[in-house]
């Protein structure tokens, strides 16, 4: 297809005329078939809904063909409307457009839909197993045919997926307002999300997928560094690091690939086990893990052979990850570090597999007999944390990373409570990344070269580390550890080739950190030294995007952790000023209803106006976490809060009197 043909197909949004029937791509991974869940009634409701897209010349055809694949896939997708052109991050300019913005959307889209990145493309979901972009391929037609046409003067309203047209606004407004999976509260459990999903009405944008911020498993590779790295800081004795170490947990698609390519960098051996075999050996054909293993009796003396020798090595085994720590335990294996990286906030729709079954036999339960395959999925929660708890007897250090793991568990029956009702083991943000980034204001700050050059993001990397250098000269010792690790960061990121996709990067930051690199970004697009506009973001798992009571907020102990002011009132926020469009989402990172999340995009186009809304809505973005967790008392954010506005003298942070214990304990 030529560039003209490409341009012609986004301008003319939905077809008039009927696509050719489209057929079945088996080089790519597809969604699980989802459970049927919708009454006779409902079915015909949830194809009257997707028919609304089309005239009515089309609906005798269509409404076949929908119902076909209400039946077979669980969903609408509407694979007829699937672009015949390839989807990747093309460069801005050619997008059809008349707002660079607009343009830049379109680009941050196609990236999380290109199959590079995404988990499954032809089903619109980027990662986690359901973590949507789109519902149906109608709803990208049209909302690119709306980004084509957009003026800085308009705003398009996006409902779970669905555009709901341009609006005039003004050139300070977002170009695009995100929402996704909005319900009333009280519809917001595991069964109200496959009812509404089915139906075409709301959907599970995840984190960074519906807020079109996927960056590939990159986004997460610097996060998961860090928290390797610190872990490895509470468990040694005197300074060693990693070196030799073992760090054993499981999931190879989307966020959770980033995990060996990140034990790596922190130099310690990491062992992954993956139940898909394509998200196995597409990590592995990536470069994302160095081997991969589908026999135990194989991979046990390998593993052996790498702790005797104090390898830097990654290995996958195909497989499920029960087997694996059972084994280790019969082998007398020490596993010095251990989490697990599965989707267990989509437990019953493929975000975790029963041990006992192939891949392929799982699938085939979980459409056809889901009420046996959640029984599996329990017991298999019960053997997992049972294998967990023998090694951590033995010194195992064993953290939930954020996957709704504790909580699945405990609701599985499995040994994971103390007596008292807590969890067993900790949530990494409890013990890693809240006291020790989220609380003073770091956290995975990234950006997008919009040329698609990777020289442009190597003057990108090279300018962050001049501006993270410079800083660190002046950096408070709380903060040092921190500096230092961030700098070693982006001096090695391209030598650790982290780029799938766009030209993109990752890099805790701070509020002042952020808004330097910012600046120097800015100002370098200005003078020429990079090519084209540079794209903002960050992932929702934030210091002040999300709201979720089991991982983000799960070191908030004032008893708000359960609320979610701060994910609201940051969207609200970043919106007035100055971010080139936002979203908020139910259900990122944990689980539908089980938290909620925000995010931002924004655009740098060298100018002064840029120069503006960086300033003011990156200070915001992060301060008003800041602010938040200093009311709750920690200790590391009531430091960052007076630093904060000490630096800036229009900033007013409302600060907690602390209260004596023994005042209290003598009360009751």
């Amino acid at each position: 297809m030529t560039l003209e043909e490409f341009q012609k197909d986004i301008i003319q949004g939905i077809p008039d005329e009927l696509p050719p029937e489209p057929v079945y791509d088996t080089s790519v991974s597809h969604a699980p078939v989802r459970k049927d869940i919708l009454s006779k009634e409902e079915k015909k409701l949830a194809i009257r809904n997707a028919l609304r897209y089309f005239p009515e010349k089309h609906h005798k055809v269509l409404a076949r063909e929908f119902a076909d694949e209400l039946k077979r896939c669980g969903r609408i997708y509407m694979y007829r409307y699937r672009p015949a052109y390839k989807m990747y991050e093309r460069s801005i300019d050619e997008f059809p457009h008349k707002s660079r913005q607009a343009a830049a959307i379109m680009l941050m889209i196609s990236n999380n839909l290109n199959p590079a990145v995404a988990q499954h493309p032809h089903e619109l979901i980027t990662y986690g197993g359901n973590g949507a972009v789109f519902q149906n391929w109608a709803q990208y037609r049209l909302t690119m045919k709306y980004l084509s046409q957009m003026t800085d003067e308009q705003t398009l309203v996006m409902y779970s997926g669905h555009p709901m047209g341009l609006f005039p606004s003004h050139k300070d407004a977002p170009r695009v307002v995100v929402t996704n999976g909005m319900v009333i509260p009280n519809y917001s459990k595991p069964d109200d999300y496959e009812r509404f999903n089915a139906l075409g009405v709301s959907q599970y944008g995840q984190m960074t997928a519906g807020s079109f911020m996927y960056i590939g498993p990159q986004g997460i590779v610097h996060g998961t560094t860090i928290t390797i790295l610190n872990a490895g800081r509470k468990i040694e004795k005197h300074g060693e690091g990693l070196s030799g170490k073992l760090f054993v947990t499981a999931g190879l698609g989307g966020m959770s690939g980033a995990q060996p390519k990140a034990g790596n960098i922190a130099g310690c051996i990491t062992v992954v086990a993956e139940v898909n075999p394509a998200a196995a050996k597409k990590r592995f054909s990536q470069g994302w893990v160095d081997e991969l293993h589908e026999d135990l009796d194989e991979l046990i003396p390998r593993i052996r052979k790498a702790k005797a020798a104090r390898e830097v090595v990654s290995l996958a085994y195909l497989g499920n990850v029960v087997d694996l720590w059972e084994r280790l335990d019969e082998e007398n294996i020490l596993v010095d570090l251990g989490s697990d990286q599965t989707s267990l906030h989509n437990p019953w729709a493929g975000g975790y597999y029963p041990v006992g079954y192939s891949y392929d036999e799982s699938n085939e339960m979980m459409a056809h007999d889901p009420e046996k395959f959640k029984e599996e999925v329990r017991k298999t929660l019960r053997r997992h944390v049972a294998a967990v708890n023998k090694h951590t007897a033995r010194g195992t250090y064993f953290f939930d990373y954020g996957n709704a793991f504790l909580l699945e568990s405990s609701r599985a029956g499995a040994d994971i409570l103390n007596e008292d009702g807590s969890f067993r083991y900790p949530s990494y943000v409890q013990d890693i990344m809240g006291p020790m980034c989220f609380d003073y204001g770091f956290g995975p700050f990234r950006w997008v070269c919009t040329s698609s050059k990777p020289e442009d993001l190597e003057t990108t990397d090279n300018i962050a580390a001049r501006v993270l250098e410079e800083m660190s000269k002046t950096a408070p010792p709380e903060i040092s550890q921190q500096m230092k690790d961030n700098v070693k960061w982006i001096r090695e990121a391209k030598q650790n080739k982290l780029v799938v996709g766009s030209q993109a990067r990752i890099l805790y930051a701070d509020a002042e950190g952020r808004i330097k690199i910012a600046a120097a970004f800015n100002d370098a697009i200005r003078k020429g030294e990079i090519s084209a506009p540079v794209v903002l973001g960050r992932d929702h798992h934030d210091v002040s995007g999300t709201d979720s009571p089991f991982r983000e907020t799960s070191n908030i102990y004032d008893g708000s952790s359960f609320t979610a002011d701060m994910a609201i009132q940051n969207v609200i926020g970043d919106s007035f000023r100055g971010a080139t469009w936002v979203s908020i989402h139910n259900g990122g990172g944990v689980g539908w209803g089980e938290v909620i999340n925000g995010g931002f995009g924004m655009v740098l186009d060298g100018s002064q106006d840029a120069d503006r809304r960086l300033k003011m809505m990156l200070f915001w973005d992060v301060n008003n976490g800041i602010a938040r967790r200093s009311w709750a008392r920690n200790d590391g954010a009531m430091f960052t809060a007076d630093r904060a506005m000490k630096a800036e003298k229009n900033l007013k942070i409302t600060m907690p009197n602390l209260v004596d214990d023994q005042l209290l304990d003598s009360l009751f």
